[in-house]
């Protein structure tokens, strides 16, 4: 009956008379509904049914314009603020028990918001087994008010993560508190170099289709994306064509390198081991070289203690087809690696660097210089590598 009370409050349509108090409004839209001839819970279902319905229409229109600049809707951050939407991990052990953690703090970027968890009562790492990454938003929601802080919340999957082996991954930075590990997608996981136990949590996520993984799955099931329709590839003897390239370097809030790169191509027939590779920026070509601006890093905190990560950064990439519809969109934590010994090319008065990114779409490579006489670093290359099968899904063709 309190499930039919709040369902008919909200989506049942009510007698419009200035007379009539709140409750009264109440009981006559009860009155036109009826408990006995529903099983138990059918209403508490079709309530959060529809208001998961009616959150998905308002959060379409808000998403709707689209940015040339990155193809990505141009009031994501809006649609984030409206809809009370916030992020949550499940720790989850051998054992079957389960921490959830709010997150502690978040930032916003051009194409992504990287999220925070840090506290004093962590699990011990031993006993964990998974990680689940999940968007939390206001059951009860209302659009010209907060969402009230203790109400219930509805979980919706967005990446499931195995924590038995972390220890066993790579190991992408540290300082003297800690050291680093990235789990795909996007995840970075901060360990205590004494104690080899939790010191902080960072997922980073992009902003295509953010809003829809973070609201409209379930607790167990992510939400499925809407099942791509191939575009007809009107000039395939030419390759790739007319790609643009977004990408941002970013860490703790500082922003090391911000472009935009147009009219990308490649030639086709132009295949390596099963990826299609697409030249940003040419290593021979100096006019392309781009500085980065400050001291890269990665910046990290905790309730006690802070830190600064050399050469880590979470990197963004938004790749744009032809058409201006997102090909390629990730946002995770990277590292600059020494390289043994530079590449064929220029000439350059310092070390040379390596930048590498892989997953199944797709691998991104950088090579950059540290120029001692000016203390920065230059990119002098980055390339992208896409797979064929993501381009012959794209296009519909083999």
């Amino acid at each position: 009956f309190i499930w039919l009370r709040i369902y008919s409050t909200v989506f049942s349509p009510k007698r419009s008379n200035w007379k009539v108090n709140s409750v009264e409004e109440t009981t006559v839209s009860v009155s036109g509904l009826s408990v006995e001839d529903k099983e138990a819970g059918y209403w508490k279902k079709e309530y959060i049914a529809k208001q998961i319905t009616s959150v998905k229409t308002a959060l379409a229109q808000v998403l709707q314009p689209v940015s040339p600049y990155t193809g990505l809707p141009v009031k994501t951050k809006e649609a984030l603020r409206i809809s009370g939407l916030g992020w949550t991990i499940v720790l989850r052990e051998k054992s079957g028990k389960e921490y959830i953690m709010q997150h502690v703090d978040l930032s916003l970027n051009d194409t992504s918001v990287t999220v925070v968890w840090y506290g004093k009562n962590w699990p011990c790492l031993a006993t964990l087994t998974t990680l689940d990454l999940c968007g939390v938003t206001p059951v009860f929601m209302d659009w010209h008010k907060p969402p009230a802080k203790n109400g219930p919340r509805w979980h919706s999957l967005i990446a499931k993560y195995d924590l038995s082996h972390l220890m066993e991954s790579t190991m992408i930075g540290c300082d003297r508190l800690v050291q680093i590990f990235c789990l795909h997608p996007g995840l970075l996981v901060g360990l205590w170099k004494k104690e080899e136990e939790l010191a902080f949590i960072m997922a980073n996520l992009h902003f295509h289709h953010l809003v829809e993984r973070s609201t409209l799955g379930s607790a167990s099931v992510p939400y499925e994306l809407p099942l791509h329709s191939p575009f007809l590839d009107d000039s395939p003897e030419y390759g790739l064509h007319g790609y643009q390239l977004h990408v941002d370097m970013h860490g703790g809030g500082v922003f090391y390198l911000c472009g935009t790169f147009r009219n990308l191509f490649t030639k086709k027939g132009c295949i390596e081991d099963g990826y299609v590779k697409l030249v940003v920026i040419n290593f021979k070509n100096n006019r392309e070289h781009l500085p980065l601006i400050g001291k890269v890093g990665l910046a990290w905190r905790t309730n006690i203690f802070d830190g600064f990560i050399k050469s880590c950064s979470i990197v963004d990439i938004t790749l744009l087809d032809e058409h201006r519809k997102p090909f390629w969109c990730l946002s995770s934590p990277v590292c600059m690696r020494s390289a043994a010994c530079p590449s064929d090319g220029p000439n350059f008065l310092g070390q040379t660097y390596y930048v590498d990114y892989m997953d199944t779409e797709g691998r991104v490579h950088a090579e950059l210089v540290w120029i001692e006489e000016t203390e920065e670093y230059f990119i002098v290359s980055l390339v992208l590598y896409l797979s064929v099968a993501k381009i012959n899904h794209w296009f519909g063709q083999n």
